[in-house]
């Protein structure tokens, strides 16, 4: 996967021999340096910002910037300063000033995100990445800073007619990091690489028209992951059928385009030892069948293939950072349309499990798709444990809104550990 950011690890004396060298006249350099509460800058930042601190000082004031975490300062063109751009960003803790203890800032992700957008598109930067408050971790934060800057330089606008005045902003932003110890923080950085590119790809696969991504045009995107080691394995309707996956059809036989199953293998762990599996949702479309939606938002129905793309997104990161674990992923690929052909209120279809299914609303057609894929993946794998993912009901938002998603489990100890990498990711 191709990122919209580029992110060089250079150690603090590297960072500012790059910031001597000729400025490159079409392309300005920003340099990004960060301020605690009451502009507080740590020592290196301090010392290459000397001869500008009365100007600082000067647009601060003159700006109310105080250097609280989620603010910045703009100044261009700044006197001794070897830029023409300077953006200060504050990591100082949000709350009151008087607080006795404040909150030591940690959110270096969302730093990250916020200083890319600040640089905006095409963007050349060095980033002396000195604290006033070190972290704890500094390696560990400037790849999580780094992680948050390709997160949020993602765009998807492959289908757009770009305008001419838009020409000056292509490209990446390219961002050269200074760090403390950088032989730790490239290792980590590259690592967070992986990550950074896995949501990429997940993102990539939701945002795409259905006239483009097909059940069999999805297969063929998720078998691009061989070339990072995964075992891929494509079933297509005829396999289905002989295997007993009428719950699975069933949803997509009112569609042009064909079901598959998609049967992603990273096998990193010990030999014979039970695999972890996730299995995604992958509805490309979702009219609803013959009980078909509200016209109003249903082209965002081209995302209820969700789950399965953040299923192909873990296999991907899996891979790309050679887990030491065995993982399965499984990807129940339809289209669900209304059709001379498409399943009617009232059908009743028998799943691979052997268990028949009466169909009343043929748009609960989900847990259709989820019952033969959760089959297959039991019989034919049999694993430790099973992570269930899928654009299952949009009620789900009236409960928990758009910050979290809804975990259900049978098992505490599952769900407890989902929560918490939820929660530290």
């Amino acid at each position: 996967m191709t990122l919209n950011a580029k992110f060089e690890v250079l150690s603090f004396d590297e960072a500012e021999a790059a910031l001597r060298a000729p400025e490159d006249a079409g392309r300005p350099r920003n340099l990004v340096v960060f301020a605690g509460t009451e502009l507080a800058l740590a020592e290196r930042a301090a010392a290459l910002l000397k001869d500008a601190k009365a100007q600082i000082d000067r647009a601060a004031a003159a700006a109310r910037f105080k250097g609280k975490s989620g603010s910045s300062l703009e100044i261009l063109a700044p006197v001794g300063v070897p830029a023409s751009r300077l953006l200060v960003v504050g990591v100082g803790a949000a709350g009151s000033d008087d607080s006795d203890k404040p909150a030591k800032f940690e959110d270096f992700l969302s730093l990250g995100g916020q200083t890319a957008a600040k640089l905006g598109q095409g963007a050349s930067a060095v980033v002396l990445f000195d604290l006033p408050d070190a972290p704890a971790e500094p390696a560990a934060a400037a790849a999580q800073f780094a992680l948050g800057g390709w997160l949020r330089a993602y765009k998807f606008d492959q289908y757009k007619t770009k305008k001419k005045d838009d020409a000056d902003k292509d490209g990446p932003i390219e961002v050269q990091i200074g760090v403390s110890d950088a032989e730790s923080a490239k290792a980590l950085v590259a690592e967070a690489s992986h990550t950074a590119e896995a949501v990429v790809l997940a993102r990539t696969l939701v945002n795409e028209p259905a006239n483009v991504l097909s059940p069999a045009e999805f297969a063929r995107r998720a078998s691009e992951l061989m070339k990072l080691g995964v075992e891929v394995e494509i079933l297509d309707e005829k396999a289905m059928s002989e295997l007993g996956m009428r719950a699975l059809l069933g949803v997509g036989q009112g569609s042009e385009n064909e079901s598959r199953l998609v049967v992603l293998r990273w096998n990193g762990g010990a030999e014979g030892a039970a695999p972890i599996a996730f299995v995604g949702k992958g509805v490309v479309f979702d009219t609803g069948g013959i009980s078909i939606k509200p016209a109003a938002g249903m082209e965002d129905m081209k995302g209820d293939m969700g789950g399965a793309a953040a299923v192909t997104g873990a296999l991907y990161a899996v891979a790309a950072r050679k887990a030491k674990a065995n993982v399965v992923g499984i990807l129940g690929l339809v289209e669900n349309m209304p059709d001379g052909k498409a399943q009617r209120p009232g059908d009743i279809v028998k799943s691979m499990s052997g268990q028949t299914i009466e169909v009343i609303n043929t748009d609960a057609e989900g847990r259709l798709v989820l019952a033969d894929a959760l089959t297959y993946v039991i019989e034919k794998h049999k694993p430790a444990a099973i992570v269930d993912l899928a654009t299952l009901t949009g009620a789900i938002l009236v409960a928990l809104g758009q910050e979290y998603g809804g975990l259900f489990s049978n098992n505490d100890e599952l769900a407890e550990r989902l929560t918490k990498a939820g929660t530290a990711t």
